[in-house]
């Protein structure tokens, strides 16, 4: 189990940053950036450019400087902690648990989507091949799995928004984000953000907690 201080970083929150930088770097500045995306990130399940590996390869991509950005600030606020807490082999194993959990809710429900346009456009309709064609990058859905982790093991830490700038408590803030990310999923309303993946990291999140517990493995 890692021991620090504040300001350090635990081994596997600072590889996991790492990587995900140096995949960025690799996609912005490489000549082959675009088919890196194109061979690594999530596709939907009924389009030619889906395979399997997507599932995990997809949460290292990212879709610029600000999406890497506060996707790798969460990581390191909240993974420190958790890693310190819970050990680096089973930190990882959750981060992945939650990023793979994601992207199979995410499939799911991008194969309903995909299913609905066909019935109601047809195969060659603009929708239906739009969504064949969108993939889904960034390590959201393992970061809100992170985040539903803090908010369920510290359920009364303050944690300070950004915006706004208010203090809430970890437990409240877990819940009302849940709620946010369910209301603009099934309204549709925020288009072009994966939020069922983010609700899935926190799903598969939870569940993997509740078993762990259940197993007296952590405790909280």
């Amino acid at each position: 189990m890692f021991r620090t201080n504040y300001f350090q970083t635990p081994p596997v929150v600072k590889n996991l940053i790492i990587a995900n930088c140096i995949a960025l770097l690799a996609t912005e500045l490489l000549p082959i950036g675009g088919d890196i995306i194109g061979y690594l990130a999530l596709f939907n399940p009924e389009s030619p450019f889906f395979h399997s590996f997507q599932v995990v390869s997809y949460m290292f991509l990212h879709g610029g400087l600000e999406h890497l950005f506060f996707n790798m600030f969460a990581l390191w606020m909240f993974g420190r902690t958790l890693e310190a807490e819970i050990g680096s082999k089973r930190f990882l194993t959750y981060y992945l648990v939650c990023g793979i959990g994601a992207a199979l809710l995410q499939l799911g429900v991008g194969w309903l989507e995909y299913d609905h346009a066909v019935r109601t456009y047809g195969a060659m309709s603009l929708q239906a091949r739009a969504l064949l064609q969108v993939p889904t990058v960034g390590a959201s859905g393992a970061v809100f799995g992170l985040l539903l982790a803090f908010g369920v093991m510290h359920p009364n830490a303050v944690i300070m928004l950004m915006f706004p700038p208010i203090p809430m408590k970890a437990k409240w803030f877990v819940v009302i984000y849940g709620l946010i990310e369910l209301f603009f999923g099934m309204s549709g309303r925020q288009p072009g953000v994966a939020h069922f993946a983010h609700l899935g990291g926190m799903l598969w999140g939870w569940l993997l907690l509740i078993y762990w517990k259940r197993r007296r493995e952590i405790y909280y």
